[in-house]
């Protein structure tokens, strides 16, 4: 059963409200027209004159779609080519063999440094690294995603894919591979340099 014509017009008139009005000549039009396809959207006549029509907030935002402005520089995710996407057997693999490889290196670390409250645990797929008052890492798998998440007490979150032709974990967004990081921020943290490629 159709709405009532009030209840349109009041639907109208709250969508409008979220419409920037225009500021030149040349987005006139363009707001005319979008004016003109949301009043026969609703099977209602179209105000005839502005004293008509309804309030437009200046500080609504606007809801309309522009053009990106992002340039090579940008932070943001690189597209996802999923010929490239891992099958859940593989991912598990090389998720664990990386795992458990960080583990031990990270173990030996342990023994050559002096850190009050260095501590390492793994237990259901979460690979956890207390610095004490340094800060703490939580490395897990994400099986859905394919993907290493790491939780860093100096870069903060971040989701590594696996990347066939670097044979790493790499944060697609910083382009930043998973051990080259860890041994960055280890080091400045704990005064030791370790290696974990």
């Amino acid at each position: 059963m159709a709405s009532p014509p009030s209840t349109k017009l009041l639907l109208l008139r709250r969508l409008l409200r979220v419409l920037k009005p225009p500021s030149s000549s040349s987005s006139s039009s363009s707001y005319s027209i979008r004016r003109s396809c949301l009043y026969s959207s609703m099977n209602l006549p179209e105000a005839s004159n502005s004293a008509d029509r309804p309030p437009i907030s200046t500080s609504s935002r606007s809801f309309c779609s522009r053009p990106s402005n992002l340039n090579g520089e940008s932070e943001g995710p690189a597209p996802i080519d999923y010929r490239f996407v891992l099958q859940e057997d593989e991912f598990h693999r090389l998720a664990d063999s990386t795992i458990q490889d960080l583990l031990e290196k990270l173990e030996e670390y342990g023994d050559y440094i002096e850190i009050d409250g260095f501590d390492i645990d793994y237990g259901n797929q979460v690979l956890t690294l207390k610095l004490g008052s340094l800060g703490t890492y939580v490395l897990n798998k994400q099986t859905p995603n394919r993907q290493i998440w790491l939780s860093s007490p100096v870069s903060g979150p971040a989701r590594f894919d696996w990347d066939g032709d670097a044979q790493a974990w790499v944060y697609r967004r910083k382009h930043a591979n998973l051990s080259e990081l860890l041994e960055i921020e280890l080091e400045q943290l704990c005064g030791e340099p370790i290696s974990l490629s």
